[in-house]
């Protein structure tokens, strides 16, 4: 058997979703050196296996050349860091989010009634002072029970994260989930795209919305036969105790028929306490919601909302070492960004070995097999 005919056995979910993203290298023909399904196999892989550079990954490469020709020809060796460099700076990054997107959804089996959070986060030093061109901001939907991230949008430079969540929205399969957005999504545009994809929602907030904060502020203050519940987690040095108070009795709201599918508003009181200085703050938040007026099952999906900080963008930046990356050129540090989320992904769904995310990179650089077995060929 070939090489070519292994890689279409052993690898048909990875060469599906990606054999139609446009190679951006210009040849009459459309021959290429290294071809593009080698390039990504092979960064995919070094990704798995703990390398966070161009150098490091052509280098993992080298050594890796034989395990690699298990799925893919190779026929011209392995393409050096500059070569790398250039094709991920040029590569499309929106048609490579789409087909980043619809692997995992092919991957992952979403639940109903799953928390998707949607949150941005700056790639640190993608910036170029010499092109006057600013840090990437990546809009990203995280799934906090499968832990994968769905897909990503990047906020285009002249506009923010409102005009990037609808589009972001467009690529997601959520029907029967929860979306939470922080205040910056509370916009009645959104609501309406949930809506339209099937999906509930809680949304934040805050003094973007002046008005309809005032309007859920006073029904808390003048209605005093709202249910709650109450909950204390202790844990990095605090003691938090949060109390989630939730209503349906919306009424009162001004132009609440502009919020599509708005059924109930919830308010949240935390007080944080530290353990060792004894010093205390509070907090007070508002959220609109297409759910019943559950308080202890609101109060669950607003804390799962944190997710998406803890264990995507803390980890894309501790384990994967994302802020500290130079790949500043074209759109090398938004596309490596999504070929890091589809690593982490696999690595999140490895469950044979109970390690930390650290170890497991550890090991697929060392065990050919676990590799194999993280990528799922």
């Amino acid at each position: 058997m070939t090489n070519s005919k292994r890689a279409v056995k052993t690898c048909p979910v990875f060469k599906k979703n990606f054999s139609n993203l446009p190679d951006p290298r210009r040849t009459n023909k459309g021959n290429y050196f290294y071809p593009l399904e080698e390039i990504l196999f092979l960064t995919i892989s070094a990704i798995i296996s703990g390398m966070d550079n161009w150098t490091a990954i052509s280098n993992f490469g080298a050594l890796k050349t034989d395990w690699l020709k298990n799925y893919f020809p190779f026929k011209n060796g392995i393409p050096s860091h500059d070569v790398l460099g250039k094709v991920f700076a040029q590569i499309d990054a929106n048609k490579f989010s789409e087909c980043f997107s619809n692997w995992i959804n092919e991957l992952s089996q979403i639940t109903k009634g799953e928390v998707i959070a949607i949150d941005g986060k700056t790639i640190c030093r993608s910036n170029d002072k010499n092109l006057n061109k600013r840090p990437f901001h990546v809009v990203s939907a995280y799934a906090t029970e499968n832990r994968v991230c769905l897909g990503q949008q990047c906020v285009d430079e002249k506009s923010n994260e409102i005009t990037a969540i609808p589009k972001l929205l467009e690529l997601l399969v959520v029907k029967d989930c929860i979306i939470t957005i922080d205040a910056m999504g509370c916009q009645k545009k959104i609501v309406k795209k949930i809506r339209e994809k099937e999906a509930d929602y809680v949304l934040m907030v805050k003094g973007n919305q002046k008005t309809l904060k005032n309007d859920i502020a006073a029904i808390f203050d003048t209605n005093k036969n709202i249910e709650y519940s109450k909950k204390q987690d202790i844990g990095h040095g605090r003691i938090e105790t949060r109390i989630c108070e939730a209503t349906e009795g919306i009424a009162s709201i001004k132009g609440k028929s502009d919020w599509k599918g708005i059924r109930s508003v919830v308010k949240i009181s935390s007080e944080r306490i530290d353990k060792h200085s004894k010093n205390s703050s509070t907090e007070t938040r508002y959220y609109i919601s297409s759910l019943p007026a559950d308080p202890i099952h609101l109060n669950e999906v607003v804390r799962k909302h944190w997710k998406v900080e803890n264990n995507l963008h803390w980890v894309l930046d501790v384990v994967f070492k994302e802020d500290q990356s130079l790949k500043k050129k074209g759109q090398s540090a938004l596309n490596f960004n999504i070929m890091t989320k589809a690593a982490l992904a696999l690595i999140e769904q490895e469950n044979s070995m109970k390690k930390s995310k650290v170890i497991k990179r550890q090991s697929a650089a060392l065990d050919d097999n676990y590799r194999a077995k993280t990528l799922k060929i």
